[in-house]
């Protein structure tokens, strides 16, 4: 009878901490998972709320890390954005079985998923449109309503509504200028939806590295930039590509998630072909205001989107083969913010320089040191010449061989810029081509008597 009770309450608490179960959530069911997995793993998470939708709907992320709520100095910032077209829904689902599973497998003692949790800070937003997700849940996989919810509460396309930084940069490009951090317009907060406003304000508050959007309808992994050169309309041959100075670098990312997904990297995959299961995404279709190029112009953040299935509301029936497919996919993906160059900028007194400006030779695209004064260069393995650079400050320059483990510890200490000696006091000319010396010159009154002393002896006799 003991052996039975033992059984029970075994299946009890497996029950109890089970992965989440492969079923659609709508937003309450997403909250109360989210508040699960952080009562279930409460020293390695945190809930917080980044904004409200337009009908008011928190957008909850989960946080990972060993130390939540707070940045550690040269561990890096990562994130994953899911449902921003809210009849996309694959992205969500996958998002909660992750944060389930790191929760899980770290209490499990799983080295790798430990690591992972320890050498980084994951922040993980499900739903960026809970309230396009409750019209697409409510309609249901009526193919006839395939583009209902698709948009926010207010009928707007989220991934079309980001200040358009494109613009900007083609230009500077040609003309010069600045190349990366471009600012925003100063009424940027009028011509965008609430939900924009959110992630925008979220991810000028964290110093993210990497980043990947979770999308459906097509099942390909996109690097930026989205957006043309030359306006291309969805279908039409692909001739617009428009790469970014990083283009390799978002290559090799594309094909991380590809090759370690179960069928993506085939190519062949929703009645279209990519090769690699990879497309920058202007040779895809141009892409104005969308997320993954404003990442990447106004921020530090490398992102990618990731399409994830050809239906954009998959049946339950296919969530956990949906979840097996892109399991490990999703974990080496986070894994890829530990390459490249990482370090600290510092004062000559060893204080924190935040905003110093880090340059590398080659790559026209810069990034900054956080409020701590530490940065991270997402790099290829190879030999690269490193500039940092701060007003006020000489700039420092070295050269640094890249690997392709984890990254090089480069840090930076600059010298204060030595202020322009004062121009010399210019003294009176003598009329004669040199300095007069001070001890030459006679007091006033003694030049007088000299002057009478001689006109007497001048004067006839």
């Amino acid at each position: 009878m003991s052996d039975l009770v033992a059984v029970f309450l075994h299946l009890l608490l497996f029950k109890l901490v089970a992965p989440v179960t492969f079923r659609h959530h709508r937003y309450d069911d997403l909250v109360r998972t989210l508040y699960r997995v952080h009562n279930e793993c409460p020293y390695i998470t945190r809930v917080y709320s980044i904004g409200r939708s337009v009908k008011g709907r928190h957008l909850y992320v989960l946080e990972f890390s060993d130390y939540p709520g707070n940045h550690e100095p040269l561990e890096p910032e990562v994130k994953y954005v899911g449902n921003m077209h809210g009849n996309e829904v694959l992205g969500r689902e996958l998002l909660l079985q992750l944060s389930e599973f790191l929760c899980e497998e770290f209490r499990n003692g799983n080295q790798r998923i430990v690591q992972l949790v320890e050498s980084m800070r994951i922040h993980i937003l499900p739903s960026m449109n809970p309230d396009g997700y409750e019209v697409a849940a409510a309609q249901g996989r009526d193919i006839s309503g395939y583009l209902i919810g698709r948009n926010n509460a207010n009928g707007v396309d989220l991934n079309r509504n980001f200040p358009d930084l494109n613009t900007y940069i083609y230009y500077n490009e040609k003309n010069g200028g600045p190349n990366h951090h471009l600012p925003l317009p100063d009424n940027w907060k009028s011509q965008v939806e609430p939900e924009t406003q959110a992630v925008i304000q979220w991810i000028r508050s964290f110093n993210f590295v990497l980043s990947a959007n979770l999308h459906g309808g097509a099942v390909v992994a996109n690097y930026p930039y989205d957006k043309s050169l030359e306006h291309r309309v969805r279908g039409f041959r692909r001739t617009a590509t428009t790469p970014t100075p990083d283009d390799k670098l978002f290559q090799k990312l594309a094909k991380v998630y590809s090759y370690a997904h179960g069928w993506m990297h085939q190519g062949w995959n929703c009645g279209d072909y990519f090769p690699d299961g990879i497309t920058n995404g202007a040779s895809w279709y141009s892409l104005s205001k969308g997320m993954q190029d404003f990442n990447y112009l106004h921020t530090n953040c490398f992102e990618i989107t990731l399409e994830l299935s050809c239906d954009k509301f998959p049946p339950q029936a296919e969530l956990q083969r949906e979840w097996l497919g892109n399991r490990e996919a999703l974990i080496q993906f986070l894994e890829q913010v530990h390459q490249g160059i990482k370090g600290m900028v510092l004062d000559e007194n060893s204080n924190n320089l935040a905003d110093a400006v880090i340059s590398v030779s080659g790559i026209n695209h810069d990034v900054t040191s956080g409020a701590h004064g530490d940065y991270f260069r997402l790099l290829l393995p190879g030999t690269y010449t490193v500039t940092a650079t701060a007003p006020g400050f000489d700039p420092e320059t070295v050269s640094v061989t890249v690997g392709p483990g984890e990254p090089k510890l480069v840090n930076f200490q600059l010298k204060r810029s030595t202020p322009p000696a004062a121009p010399k006091r210019r003294v009176p000319n003598s009329g004669q081509g040199g300095r007069v010396s001070p001890k030459k010159v006679q007091p006033r009154a003694a030049r007088k008597k000299e002057m009478k002393k001689k006109q007497s002896q001048r004067a006839p006799a």
